[in-house]
C-alpha cells in the first residue's frame, strides 16, 4: 500500500489506497484510477490543502507503484467542513481518474 501521494508537488500522506485500472469503453483506453484517505489538520494545512484541490485536476505521483499520470478529480469527501476552528482534524477521502490523453 502506498503511504504517500503527490499532487502537483505536494506531498500527502495518506492512511489508506486503492489503485485500478479502468477500460474507457468508448476509446478503449486503459486509465489509472486511484483513491485514497488522509488527514487534514485545521489552519494553514486546511487553507493549503483546499487551495489545491479547487484545482480540480492534477500531476499525480505515487512514488511506491511508480506510478505517474494527469488526474482529475471524481469523487471527494471529508468528515468536517469547517477547519478554521484549532486544532481541529478532518479525514478527506480523494479519487482521481487519469484524464484521457487528446492524440491529434
Amino acid at each position: 500500500m502506498a503511504t504517500e501521494v503527490f499532487l502537483n508537488e505536494v506531498k500527502i500522506k495518506v492512511t489508506g489506497y486503492q489503485e485500478k485500472v479502468n477500460c474507457n469503453p468508448n476509446s478503449r483506453n486503459k486509465l489509472h484510477h486511484i483513491a485514497f484517505d488522509f488527514k487534514v489538520r485545521s489552519g494553514e494545512e486546511y487553507h493549503k490543502i483546499t487551495t489545491l484541490l479547487y484545482k480540480q485536476s492534477f500531476d499525480v505521483k505515487v512514488p511506491e507503484s511508480t506510478l505517474e499520470f494527469r488526474g482529475t478529480i471524481v469523487n471527494f469527501s471529508t468528515s468536517i467542513t469547517n477547519l478554521y476552528k484549532e486544532n481541529e482534524v478532518g479525514d478527506f477521502r480523494l479519487e482521481l481518474i487519469e484524464m484521457e490523453q487528446t492524440r491529434g
